[in-house]
């Protein structure tokens, strides 16, 4: 039986969805600057900014001219968000084009009034990012007023084994900035966060995109899922909007202690699966 610490103290987050200016750096780094500005009005400590959002999803303007378009950990550009970070006593995640070493990858960078405090790329890339982007190596836990929050980038929440992986760290609550689209996007995010939620009893938070970008059109509806996979708060589908959910540590409790899925993992050691069947016939 697995044993897993929880926060002492509530935990206000807020899920921003907006249009991304395609290619330009500087203005969606003001667009984030003000909606964490908003966040913090809203009371909130952490705001989450969809995949992708200081470049919109532009795979192409990326691949062209990624010394204006992707940013560097250091990025004089990134100030501004500091800035606001500061000013409002809120940390960001923030999507991005990251270029590292001569490598590009799709990034969450966690910003705080000191500037990037850390990076989470992302693991699981679709398949046609592969031709651009290096996949992520690890994963990554944020840690805010004594909440572990597991990071994650879009596709990587299709994949059980990822939200697994956080809640294994401790994680409180599942992370994901991303780029769903109008169509099978809804469809396929309404199944797998209410399920990375469920399965390992923690929050799971999504920030989508909204409008166009990159050709797609995105469905918006960002949204917070509790720890028993029930809806607790979701934005509209079109609109520039920050929706704002408690976190609270009595709701996980009483969700674990309800499903205690999680606290009941353990490896069994056993031998490789056997395969079952009627004997050959003869």
């Amino acid at each position: 039986m697995i044993e897993f610490e929880l926060p002492d103290a509530p935990l206000r987050i807020a899920a921003a969805q907006a249009q991304a200016v395609p290619g330009e750096v500087e203005a969606n780094v003001a667009a984030v600057a003000r909606l964490v500005r908003g966040a913090g009005d809203g009371g909130a400590r952490v705001v989450v900014l969809p995949e992708k959002f200081l470049s919109g999803y532009e795979m192409e303007l990326i691949r062209a001219d990624p010394e204006r378009c992707a940013v560097r950990p250091d990025d004089p550009r990134l100030a501004p968000l500091a800035e606001a970070c500061r000013a409002s006593g809120v940390t960001a995640v923030v999507g991005a084009a990251v270029r590292d070493g001569g490598e590009l990858y799709v990034s969450a960078l966690a910003i705080d009034a000191t500037g990037v405090v850390g990076r989470y790329d992302k693991q699981t890339l679709f398949k046609h990012e592969r031709t651009l982007y290096r996949q992520g190596r690890a994963g990554a836990t944020l840690q805010v007023g004594g909440w572990r929050l597991g990071l994650g980038v879009c596709y990587d929440s299709g994949f059980p084994e990822h939200a697994r992986a956080a809640a294994l760290d401790g994680c409180h609550a599942y992370v994901v900035g991303a780029l769903f689209g109008e169509g099978s996007g809804y469809h396929e995010s309404r199944i797998w966060f209410p399920a990375r939620a469920f399965d390992n009893t923690v929050y799971a938070v999504l920030a989508n995109h909204v409008g166009v970008t990159g050709g797609w059109r995105a469905c918006g509806s960002s949204a917070v899922w509790g720890p028993d996979g029930r809806v607790v708060a979701e934005a509209g589908p079109t609109d520039e909007e920050l929706v704002f959910a408690d976190l609270l540590p009595e709701h996980l409790r009483a969700a674990r202690e309800a499903e205690p899925m999680l606290r009941d993992l353990h490896d069994t050691g056993a031998e490789p699966r056997t395969v079952l069947g009627t004997a050959p016939a003869r």
